[in-house]
């Protein structure tokens, strides 16, 4: 019996002891962490995606916090909840957020199976990391789209799709969160994260090759041949000319697209710009109207011929008619008598 009672006081001296390390250890080694972080938590998506430059979304709120007790949240955002929710973690943190333009992701490479036909075949595993690490693909171009989909695998909201028949993938804007999930995932670096622009209108160089013109134009029909000519265009000085290749700075972009219609390659893309109405046609002189009909006008008699005016005739002159003597008789002009 004494047995069980020592072994019963000694079990209570060692917990009663741990239990005071323990609890002088949690006040020593305490972690605080701020309420706050755990309330705009709840606020944001919880996509975990990485697009705000962060492990997770509770990263993301601690330096939210961070940011507020050091007076500012420039350069936070979460691009899957947006303005909306950033407004929302802004009132809850009491402060202040400036106005940022939504981003979209942008494929900058025009190859298509039309542009760039395939000159080999690939066997091996099938993503553009692997296709990558072999050498230049499909194509004679190492600078485009391996088209097999590796950013399409990455995306967590199905925003981005490979187009079957151009091998090129496409960006669904509505769905777009510009997480950059797709932009880590493309081994060529070929998509990029843009401003949506005002109306989703914006332009872009669709290419990424920087090879010399005569052997992009070899690999690609639609390839940037490093002409500069879009350079000169541009009177905004958005358009620059490195290592072969255009780029332009949608910071200084305006808009203008004449850098679009300079381009002799159509390697410059302009998205959702209304279609150019086509130009009215001249307009047809209208035929003129028939003069109505006039009624025959009555038939006039023949007139009759004039007759002919006949002159007078000049008066003839009559010559005196000498009358000759008869024979036998001798007529005496000085003598009223006459012989037989």
């Amino acid at each position: 019996m004494n047995f069980i009672l020592i072994a019963v006081i000694v079990l209570g001296a060692i917990g009663l002891i741990a239990a005071v390390v323990l609890f002088a250890a949690s006040k020593k080694f305490a972690v605080y962490e701020d309420p706050r972080i755990a309330q705009v938590s709840e606020l944001l998506p919880g996509a975990n995606c990485g697009g705000c430059g962060f492990p997770g979304c509770s990263g993301m709120a601690d330096a939210l916090v961070k940011g507020a007790d050091a007076g500012s949240l420039d350069g936070l955002l979460c691009p899957v909840g947006g303005a909306e929710t950033m407004g929302k973690v802004a009132d809850l943190l009491g402060m202040a957020i400036a106005n940022t333009e939504p981003m979209v992701a942008v494929v900058r490479c025009n190859g298509t199976c039309e542009h760039r036909p395939r000159i080999a075949e690939y066997s091996g595993l099938r993503t553009c990391a692997a296709m990558h690490a072999c050498g230049a693909g499909e194509t004679a171009c190492g600078f485009g789209c391996l088209g097999c989909g590796d950013c399409e695998a990455a995306c967590q909201f199905d925003a981005i799709k490979v187009n079957p028949e151009t091998g090129i993938p496409e960006v669904d804007e509505d769905k777009c969160t510009s997480c950059g999930a797709c932009v880590k995932a493309c081994p060529r670096n070929i998509i990029e994260l843009r401003k949506k622009g005002p109306k989703g209108r914006r332009v872009y160089v669709s290419c990424v090759n920087k090879d010399k013109g005569p052997v992009a134009m070899k690999a690609c029909a639609v390839s940037c041949i490093g002409c500069g000519k879009c350079e000169k265009e541009c009177n905004f000085g958005a358009i620059t000319v490195e290592n072969n290749l255009a780029y332009i700075d949608f910071e200084k972009c305006r808009l203008c697209r004449k850098c679009v219609t300079t381009c002799p390659k159509k390697a410059i893309r302009d998205v959702n710009f209304p279609t150019p109405a086509p130009a009215p046609k001249p307009k047809e002189p209208a035929a003129p109207k028939p003069a109505p009909a006039e009624k025959p006008a009555p038939a006039e008699k023949p007139k009759e011929a004039p007759k002919p005016v006949e002159k007078p005739k000049a008066p003839v002159e009559q010559k005196p008619v000498e009358k000759k003597p008869s024979s036998g008789a001798f007529l005496d002009t000085d003598s009223s008598i006459s012989l037989k």
